[in-house]
């Protein structure tokens, strides 16, 4: 797996890049966003500007030492992991309501749900490069499995499940001392000389959960992009870094784009049929990403220019 790895980006390539990582959520997190606080549209927009562009000048840097098809395929795998987390966005808006967390406490619960993400992902994303590497014939399982999730998406309604009666949730109520008015201040309080976890914790556990189920279906549409572990990788913790700014932008109007999950899945047919036909038909990457790109505009235009009925009403 380290000759995987190595053989994708030196040594010093992987070490800068977690590096830069690490130092730009300290000085979001430590500097910027010390004090718990709503984040303002503003504030929200500005961030969202700052993850991208820092994206992009990656994408540049990648365009610059490894060439146009690498640089392409970064830009694509990026896009495509953007698009499908603003699925996760609509779950993140589910699960502070139905905990009744308070706009003020979400940023710093979606912080450390991004620390979260950002490991699972690296294991997930590991993974199923080693799996690939190792077995052929897994590509024809990640592409059917993305067309059958294209295809599930398309012909289920959507139905909003209570996050707080999540199994895992429920799971965790009866094993971890819970006090349920321990607030979203810290993870854990003290009570009568006893460490009880804290609502704050259990929200996010709820966002991991979500995390990991989304990964599934985005990881494996990834790959289908490229194999490259370091394009990969990367593209998704770009993806993932802004995902806190862009939540706070799009939250108050996520109902506007309730054509979106239909793009998405089309999206993942999409990829997923990529993937089954790439023995016989190699799809290039500069088509991959009009087709993402046209889908998104598409399902957002189609949102906004026919509003869902509770809109009208």
């Amino acid at each position: 797996m380290i000759q995987i790895l190595l053989g994708a980006a030196p040594w010093w390539a992987w070490l800068g890049f977690h590096v830069f990582v690490f130092a730009m959520l300290v000085l979001d997190l430590g500097v910027f966003n010390r004090k718990v606080h709503a984040p303002s549209v503003k504030e929200a927009a500005a961030w969202s500007c700052v993850w991208i562009t820092l994206a992009l000048v990656f994408n540049l840097l990648i365009f610059k030492t490894e060439g146009p098809q690498q640089g392409l395929e970064w830009l694509t795998a990026y896009l495509l992991e953007k698009s499908l987390s603003v699925d996760n966005l609509f779950v993140f808006v589910l699960i502070f309501a139905s905990f009744r967390v308070e706009l003020r406490h979400q940023h710093r619960v979606l912080f450390w749900g991004v620390l979260g993400a950002l490991v699972m992902r690296a294991i997930m994303i590991l993974a199923g490069t080693a799996l690939l590497h190792r077995f052929e014939w897994m590509i024809y399982v990640f592409g059917g499995f993305l067309v059958f999730t294209g295809i599930k998406m398309l012909l289920s309604e959507d139905q909003e499940r209570d996050p707080s009666q999540h199994p895992a949730v429920r799971l965790f109520k009866r094993m971890i001392p819970f006090d349920e008015k321990g607030g979203f201040d810290h993870f854990f309080t003290i009570r009568d000389g006893r460490r009880f976890a804290t609502p704050m914790l259990l929200v996010l556990l709820s966002v991991e959960i979500t995390d990991v189920v989304f990964a599934v279906d985005s990881i494996p549409a990834v790959l289908a992009v490229t194999r490259d572990p370091f394009v990969v990788y990367t593209s998704n913790v770009f993806a993932i870094l802004g995902l806190r700014s862009l939540y706070f932008l799009l939250a108050k109007m996520m109902d506007r784009f309730h054509r979106l999950k239909t793009g998405l899945a089309v999206i993942l047919a999409f990829v997923g049929v990529k993937m089954c036909i790439t023995e016989w038909i190699k799809i290039p990457t500069v088509i991959s990403l009009l087709v993402i790109l046209a889908v998104l505009i598409i399902s957002v235009a189609i949102s906004l220019a026919w509003p869902a009925m509770s809109e009208e009403e």
